[in-house]
């Protein structure tokens, strides 16, 4: 019985520190380049992991497996962190969290094609619905201090969400044969490695003797520990013990948790249309698990029997 709450509880924590994660990038980003922030964030979660190399080696390696380690840290940190760094210097952290909740739609499609999950009628349809909100969001937003460019933002954080999907889907293959806590370093190091291209070209004349600012340098340390390490640890410990598709369901909660924060730190608001804009995001979300929800609670009830 304890077993079972492992993940609920893993997964709550994941998301209520990923919807952290907009707000500190927003502060960090305010201070140093995101291409700096990206690479800190990454330097720090790597240095972190060092100090378990010895027990984070102890895994089982099958042939072939270069293929999907591969595409997951290029899907997520790599890729998906060069969307959302972009997303938010365009968006809101509160317009960004509420993008993400089109992460679980995402993966049940890339579950259709891939491992050959059928979705019913309502997924299709909740995914219609989620698609139309948020475009209504991104079109109803103007240009604000904290969204210069919410149309560009929100298609950025999207393209952000589809690396996320990839991410999901090799991760659950993977955490069959090793460990979340070595998934989670390899992605701290090769992000680490593959970002420091991109200092040179961060329009900082010295990036290695940036102004030490402490608002911005702990938000990087936030992010490389409590993100980085915490709630992907936790996410992918979530996911290697449940379904792919029930693991990206907790997704919903980062849209809840991102405005409330971004309300509370940031000072963020919605207008009346982004308000009904994101209810129909949310709103199309829920169609489209509703079935899957339907059949957890039956199940549970039958194991309970």
């Amino acid at each position: 019985m304890l077993g079972r709450w492992v993940p609920v509880v893993s997964l709550f924590f994941a998301m209520l520190l990923w919807a952290s994660s907009f707000i500190a990038l927003k502060i960090a980003f305010s201070y140093y380049d995101p291409m700096v922030v990206i690479f800190g964030r990454m330097l720090v979660a790597a240095f972190c992991f060092i100090f378990f190399l010895k027990y984070l080696m102890r895994f089982e390696y099958q042939k072939g497996d270069w293929r999907l380690l591969l595409l997951m840290v290029i899907s997520e940190p790599c890729l998906y962190f060069l969307f959302e760094a972009h997303a938010l210097q365009n968006t809101s952290a509160a317009q960004a969290g509420m993008i993400t909740s089109m992460a679980p739609l995402l993966v049940g499609i890339g579950a259709l094609y891939f491992l050959r999950e059928k979705l019913p009628k309502e997924a299709w349809l909740g995914f219609s619905v989620a698609v139309i909100g948020a475009i209504w969001l991104s079109l109803s937003s103007g240009e604000t201090e904290h969204a210069p460019n919410p149309l560009l933002g929100n298609f950025l954080e999207l393209c952000a969400m589809v690396c996320a999907t990839g991410y999901t889907l090799c991760l659950k293959h993977l955490s069959q044969r090793y460990s979340t806590w070595f998934l989670t370093a390899l992605q701290a190091l090769c992000g680490m490695v593959f970002f420091i291209p991109f200092l040179p070209f961060t329009g900082e004349e010295n990036v290695w003797n940036l102004q030490w600012n402490w608002d911005g340098v702990w938000a990087v340390l936030y992010l490389g520990t409590l993100i980085n390490i915490g709630a992907y640890g936790l996410y992918n410990l979530g996911v290697s013990k449940i379904k792919a598709a029930e693991a990206s369901a907790y997704i919903n909660l980062i849209p809840v948790f991102t405005l409330l924060m971004a309300y509370f730190i940031l000072g963020e608001t919605f207008n009346v249309q982004q308000i009904c804009a994101s209810a129909l995001v949310l709103g199309g979300v829920f169609l489209s698990q509703r079935k899957a929800f339907v059949k957890i609670e039956t199940a549970d009830v039958a194991a309970a029997q």
